[in-house]
């Protein structure tokens, strides 16, 4: 069983670590964010770290280098016996946009693998489908995903102009699914993007795993526009959870906090399409009261009360 910080038991809330960068910088604060909620079981096991890479705009458009070179050490230090990171861009051809992104050299001196998920083959998705959903045929999941014994996922705060409002760690999973799967005439994203339904279809994707831990960097965000580019604040803190709900809703918080988009302002944040449609397929925490944010120093709970004034 995950013990996180002075090996607290496992918290009857969900646990949402807020953590300030300090001296130590990203690295420091990453791994003080995971220790907070409780370090992932990964021994001997195979794990997927998925990114995002929708595009290789810098960072808070994209993952910061430092912060998946962070991950993967870490994950490897918690003795994984094998890493794959992969994501499907949505702006851009996925290996190119690795490459951009200095993914395949880092991958060289780190020894994990990278996988662009848009060169996959049919056989390589799994055809994910529920009556309940609004996706008209299902979606389609990277086999990855599934074969994996552990899932880590990492992304960033920002909005989102193309009709997701904000682009936290539930529509992260979009880069987990299929754009198109060779064989099958069918354009999902052109099906997500036109759909009055978006953020509610995003949040269906999220059915299909179960991640680890997630891990926000939020050192800046795009409070804006989105995903690729916008207004930069910089909140300057790094998040970790288990449960995509809570550490999306401390994300909004945290544009809120800022100053963000009418969309993304607009009424109580478990109202929020994303966030309301998660929570009715039981994705997560069902409303503030089930949020702990948990801090270690004076400065990040002062904003941690912040915090919890906007989500109430």
């Amino acid at each position: 069983m995950a013990t996180g910080k002075l090996g607290w038991p496992p918290s009857p809330k969900a646990r949402v670590s807020l953590v300030q960068l300090g001296a130590g910088g990203r690295e420091a604060a990453i791994r003080e964010a995971v220790e907070l909620v409780g370090y992932p079981d990964v021994a001997d096991k195979w794990v997927a770290l998925k990114p995002n890479f929708n595009s290789a705009h810098p960072f808070p458009g994209s993952t910061h280098a430092d912060a998946l070179s962070i991950l993967v050490r870490l994950i490897k230090e918690l003795g994984a016996s094998r890493v794959t990171v992969a994501d499907r861009s949505g702006m851009g051809d996925s290996r190119q946009v690795m490459e951009e992104k200095g993914v395949f050299e880092l991958a060289e001196a780190l020894q994990f693998e990278a996988i662009p998920l848009q060169d996959l083959p049919s056989t390589d998705w799994i055809h994910v489908e529920h009556p309940d959903l609004h996706w008209g045929q299902g979606f389609h999941l990277a086999r990855v995903f599934r074969e994996t014994d552990a899932i880590i996922q990492t992304c960033c705060l920002k909005t989102h102009r193309f009709g997701g409002h904000f682009t936290l760690s539930l529509k992260n999973s979009v880069g987990m699914v299929a754009k198109q799967v060779p064989g099958i005439g069918h354009d999902f994203m052109q099906e997500l993007h036109s759909s009055r339904y978006q953020r509610h279809m995003i949040a269906e994707l999220n059915l299909a795993y179960e991640p680890a831990v997630v891990v926000m960097d939020a050192v800046d965000c795009f409070t804006d526009r989105g995903p690729e580019a916008g207004t930069v604040a910089r909140p300057n803190v790094v998040l970790a959870s288990t449960d995509r709900v809570a550490i999306d809703a401390v994300g909004v918080a945290i544009l809120r906090e800022k100053g963000t988009t009418e969309d993304v302002s607009r009424g109580k944040v478990f109202e929020l399409e994303q966030i309301a449609r998660a929570v009715e397929l039981g994705i997560g925490v069902t409303g503030p009261e089930g949020i702990e944010i948990v801090t270690v120093d004076g400065e990040s709970e002062r904003y941690a009360d912040v915090l919890r004034e906007i989500l109430r």
